[in-house]
């Protein structure tokens, strides 16, 4: 049952933006990390270096930071390389996400901040960029942007979405509900990862008929660039002897439990060199400090001049190189999973043949995490004493480690496919859009799809 129409919900939407906007624009201007591109967050784009966007058709691809970019540079390079006559902005919240856009796709795409969800602010983004089509990943939904964008008739498409069981149960109440529908409505297309994430959407008021499942396009990601073995290995601070044992995406409360881990498992095997990667970088200096203290022998990845031996920590406190030092790891741990967050992404390290772990915790990658154990290529640890068992076992038993490896990484080419299925679909998108068949014509807006 609507409870509001959208106009109501636009108001009531924007009267509580409104009063929240000293708190919001305080947190950012507070925190320095927030900082950096404060005037696109609010709107003010400058593109006179591209004739104000209008030369050439524009496709808008957001993805909120690192995890989401990582899913969207595979969907960005492919769009480029059917229409290389479009030009693409990608969007990104965070100084992490940025990073990854201009070293994953420099000479291909653009970086821009998201705009705040003022009202003005995404008309002002809106209105510099015009663009064709907006794709965003992993259901990052943001109000007044799809009703403005509907509004102008550009079309809007949720790829490689999901809803976790927590934030489906927050909207739970009838209101609730109408207020996503209002939102819902104005998606072109949703592309969810599986069957489970679709009914959940048009519970929440989504359209069924434009609700597709076509999979989790992690599955597609290109194995990155690698330099030779031992030159990977020294630079991480690992002797071609040690065997590496790397903790992804780490937050507070689990590296406790793996170094306690780690300091049990090194007395049967000494040769070990556990690997710790903080999901925030700017954690590291405080984890290096907590570990001293503790009396852990600490490297930086950072500050590695010279090899060292014995047991020790690494801490990888250097970006873009997480999915590298997954090839080099004998076992993994992804991290997110042994406290409530929800997990990350646990196909860095089985696309590579490494036995992956992870805790109880794996709301974000509840299907992955399913799959990878059901396949034998993943197990789940609820603590030390789990950590200390797998880990045992599989550094003792190199049989047993190579086939959980070959296992992780074949379940990874088995569901493979999600990259061609999205794309064929945003194809009819960009069929329906008026400067499709004349695409270095300059652009006008372009009609809503109709329903699928």
């Amino acid at each position: 049952m609507t409870v509001f129409g959208v106009s109501m919900w636009k108001l009531l939407y924007n009267i509580g933006l409104l009063l929240a906007s000293p708190v919001i624009v305080g947190i950012l201007l507070a925190k320095p990390r927030c900082r950096p591109g404060f005037f696109q967050r609010m709107g003010w784009q400058d593109d006179s270096s591209n004739d104000g966007g209008l030369s050439q058709p524009l496709i808008w691809v957001h993805a909120v930071s690192l995890g989401e970019v990582v899913a969207a540079v595979p969907l960005v390079k492919a769009l480029h390389k059917r229409h290389p006559e479009f030009r693409y902005i990608v969007t990104t919240v965070t100084e992490t996400g940025r990073e990854a856009v201009e070293q994953r796709l420099g000479g291909i795409a653009e970086h821009r901040y998201a705009p705040l969800d003022f009202s003005w602010a995404v008309s002002g983004m809106v209105r510099s960029l015009r663009p064709m089509l907006y794709v965003f990943v992993e259901t990052e939904i943001w109000p007044n942007l799809l009703w403005t964008l509907r509004e102008q008739d550009v079309p809007s498409v949720l790829v490689n979405g999901r809803l976790s069981s927590r934030s489906f149960r927050r909207q739970d109440l009838p209101v609730v509900r109408s207020f996503y529908r209002s939102v819902l409505r104005t998606l072109t297309l949703c592309l969810m990862q599986s069957h489970r994430d679709g009914d959940r959407l048009v519970a929440l008021g989504a359209d069924p008929t434009r609700v597709h499942v076509t999979g989790n396009i992690k599955f597609d990601q290109p194995l990155p660039d690698v330099r030779s073995d031992e030159l990977l290995r020294r630079s991480f601070g690992v002797d071609e002897h040690e065997q590496l044992i790397l903790a992804g995406s780490t937050h507070p409360g689990e590296e406790e439990q793996l170094v306690s881990a780690y300091r049990q498992i090194v007395k049967t095997h000494p040769s070990t060199v556990l690997m710790l990667a903080p999901r925030h970088i700017e954690r590291a200096d405080r984890v290096e400090a907590t570990l001293r203290e503790a009396g852990v022998v600490v490297q930086r990845r950072s500050r590695i001049r010279e090899k060292q031996s014995g047991p020790r920590v690494v801490i990888l406190d250097t970006r873009g190189e997480l999915a590298l030092a997954y090839r080099e790891a004998v076992v993994s741990f992804v991290g997110g999973t042994l406290v409530p967050v929800g997990g990350h992404n646990l196909l860095e390290p089985a696309v590579w043949g490494t036995p992956v772990m992870f805790g109880p915790h794996t709301d974000h990658c509840a299907e992955v995490a399913t799959l990878l154990s059901e396949a034998g290529g993943g197990r789940r640890v609820t603590g030390v004493e789990d950590l200390v068992a797998s880990l045992d076992e599989w550094l003792g038993h190199p049989e047993i480690r190579c086939r959980v490896g070959q296992s992780a990484r074949q379940a990874v080419l088995d569901n493979q496919g999600a990259l061609t299925r999205s794309l064929e679909l945003i194809e009819t998108c960009l069929r329906a859009t008026p400067s499709y068949s004349d695409s270095c014509v300059a652009m006008g807006p372009g009609p809503l799809m109709a329903k699928h």
